[in-house]
């Protein structure tokens, strides 16, 4: 009987562990090494408007969405940070994703939630995104993550040609096997 009782709580537990993500409340300068894996879901929803936003590129230079919303097939807005350990684990999906599909009409935008340029450009180049990158370095303050009302880090908006955001959070294998089916 104490292992049928002891089940629920430990699925409950993983449940809650494989979830989690760094948030607003919580932040995680600990090394990638034995953090909860990330639950790969993909998550479409009804397409709806997304929203432009501007803020800094990497150079200082203001960067808008809607400088990339258009003018290739689909635009993931990635929003992370350099102190994110849930962002780091799940980087290389988005490397991936960039990799296979910026030839058939991908582009990704990160917007980082770091407050350091420096280690916001470190962990950049360290982790190999070679998309354009923005910041205002104001961490959870960031103007372009209150306006799509982020809360937890990574989170992301896929955004077709046509301005709609058609899914959010895409995740590991979810992210290729969404872009996969839409960029055959």
């Amino acid at each position: 009987m104490e292992a049928t009782t002891s089940r629920p709580a430990t699925l409950l537990l993983a449940c809650l562990l494989a979830l989690t993500a760094c948030n607003s409340t919580a932040r995680s300068n600990a090394a990638t090494a034995g953090e909860p894996e990330i639950i790969e879901a993909t998550y479409m929803v009804s397409p709806r408007p997304y929203t432009d936003f501007a803020l800094p590129g990497a150079d200082g230079k203001e960067m808008r969405i809607s400088d990339f919303v258009g003018k290739t097939r689909y635009v993931l807005i990635d929003f992370w940070a350099s102190w994110c350990g849930p962002c780091r684990a799940e980087m290389p999906a988005v490397v991936m994703a960039y990799d296979l599909f910026h030839a058939k009409g991908l582009e990704v935008v990160g917007v980082s939630l770091d407050e350091d340029k420096d280690a916001w450009l470190a962990a950049v180049r360290r982790m190999n995104m070679t998309w354009p990158q923005m910041s205002d370095l104001k961490g959870w303050e960031c103007a372009g993550a209150k306006l799509y009302g982020v809360r937890g880090i990574p989170s992301n908006f896929l955004i077709d040609q046509d301005g709609n955001i058609v899914a959010e959070n895409l995740r590991g294998e979810g992210l290729i096997n969404t872009l996969s089916s839409l960029l055959p």
